[in-house]
């Protein structure tokens, strides 16, 4: 359905119907248009309130790559570092130098280059297919696009069709997306995740006046189209590229909260290889900022606000003057371990200085994984 920015509507409304009595009856066809199309992204008339748990941080310099046991996109490849072991059941297809890999409904590729060597390539694709970047930590191995609205799902009519760009920033889909990307190095190459995150315009009161931006629910089918066309950005043949990403899918593993409701832990039922990567892009679908991770020691350092304070602001000046400083708005680090359990493994939610997180907080979150994980 073709929406409108709020402060838009009225003046579109009597100008397309002026329009549409010139014109005669619309038709829509969209048989001809990809499902995605960010090139020509029209910008909010408004700045997005982005809800608090997506809002980007700077980086903490407490939580500094350690020499070993990060995986990141400039960390030395070290002789004997750890392999990822195959994982039965996974399904493998290949393009070129390139692999798929898909556990469920996550796939990432497997290229056998190494980070430095790609990354300046994904950066060039992602501005090539219309997106700004808006975080960048080669570090870190981590690059994420800026919010951008997906054109293709707006219908083709009449009127567009004749007027063209005339009326391209008059139309808005009230969505927008954006994606973000971690390199990994492993002894082979490079593994390439992309996740995607979305947020929409709804309306914030019963009159129907004012809008806020609200989170949506990842798409799994964007990421894929995204890996697919990253592929031929990286050398693949597209008919190839996009069948080793439609690859059949795997039944999901089980994920499961340890102790019932309230618990700040949960079991999976993986191998902490494939666990490490799950909740990695579990993270990174769910909104999360991760300041650094730590695949020795099974941590991952993330930042956290709780998303019920969306649209909610702190205490006033009042409220601190009389030592009220509570402010629900204010992101809170925790640490998420991963620890190999046999053939399974287990996850819990930690405080910033690794005790055991008790909170409401904590229980959100192993809620939130055990969701995606499941």
């Amino acid at each position: 359905m073709t929406r409108f920015p709020a402060s838009h509507r009225l003046q579109t409304t009597v100008a397309l119907l002026s329009l549409a009595a010139l014109l005669g009856a619309c038709t829509i066809d969209t048989s001809s248009r990809g499902s995605v199309d960010y090139r020509s992204t029209a910008a909010p008339n408004k700045p997005l309130d982005v809800p608090p748990d997506l809002s980007q941080l700077a980086r903490d310099a407490r939580f500094q790559p350690q020499q070993t046991g990060v995986v990141s996109a400039s960390a030395a490849a070290a002789p004997g570092a750890a392999v990822a072991s195959a994982v039965p059941g996974v399904a493998l297809s290949r393009s070129g130098d390139i692999r798929v890999e898909r556990q469920g409904e996550f796939r990432w590729l497997v290229v056998s280059r190494p980070p430095e060597q790609l990354w300046t390539q994904v950066r060039s694709f992602w501005e090539q297919a219309g997106f700004t970047i808006g975080v960048e930590n080669q570090q870190a191995g981590v690059l994420e696009t800026g919010w951008s609205e997906n054109r293709a799902k707006l219908p083709q009519d009449v009127v567009r069709n004749t007027l063209g760009g005339l009326l391209n920033r008059l139309y808005d889909t009230g969505e927008r997306d954006m994606f973000r990307t971690r390199i990994d190095r492993t002894a082979e190459g490079s593994e390439i995740f992309i996740s995607h995150r979305g947020i929409e315009e709804v309306f914030a009161d019963e009159r129907n006046t004012n809008t806020t931006w609200r989170t949506r629910n990842a798409d799994p089918s964007l990421e894929a189209e995204m890996l697919a066309r990253l592929m031929v950005a990286l050398g693949s043949q597209e008919e190839p590229a996009r069948a080793a990403v439609a690859s059949a899918p795997e039944v999901p593993a089980k994920a499961r909260l340890i102790g019932g409701a309230g618990a700040t832990s949960l079991e999976v039922d993986d191998s902490f290889d494939r666990a490490w990567r799950r909740v990695g892009l579990a993270l990174d679908r769910g909104g999360f900022t991760v300041e650094d991770r730590d695949r020795n020691a099974g941590l991952f350092y993330v930042r956290y606000v709780d998303p019920r304070s969306a649209g909610r602001e702190g205490p006033g000046w009042w409220a601190r003057v009389f030592g009220r400083t509570d402010d629900p708005t204010v992101p809170v680090r925790y640490r998420i371990a991963v620890k190999a359990e046999g053939d399974k493994s287990t996850v819990a939610v930690l405080t910033s200085s690794g005790g055991s997180e008790v909170g409401e907080n904590g229980q959100r979150i192993a809620e939130r994984l055990v969701t995606e994980l499941r």
